[in-house]
């Protein structure tokens, strides 16, 4: 049976990479994907507390953040398709001169 700590561990390493991975993508696809790795490294430490209390309350709350991150991926999708439709990149670099 592999301790509890393992998991958290593994569930820092995951939200690590996904800052990692959010931050310096040039590529908004991949910003939305860093993003859902994060939420995955979430559902995995509530999953770890939960069995680590011996109770489902943490796999009630990865239903919630699944749900979520469903929403996050369809209006995060919807937006780059519009923004590629409309300028033909979706190049975070090129998103910074429509903030003017």
């Amino acid at each position: 049976m592999v301790p509890v700590e393992h998991y958290f561990v593994l569930a820092t390493v995951m939200f690590f990479l996904g800052i990692c991975g959010a931050l310096f993508r040039r590529n908004l696809i991949m910003v939305l994907m860093s993003i859902e790795l994060m939420l995955n490294a979430v559902n995995l430490v509530f999953i770890a507390a939960g069995r680590g209390n011996s109770s489902l309350d943490g796999q009630i709350m990865v239903v919630f953040v699944i749900t979520v991150a469903a929403c996050e991926a369809a209006v995060g999708l919807a937006m780059v398709i519009a923004l590629f439709r409309k300028y033909g990149t979706v190049n975070t670099d090129f998103l910074r001169i429509l903030r003017g």
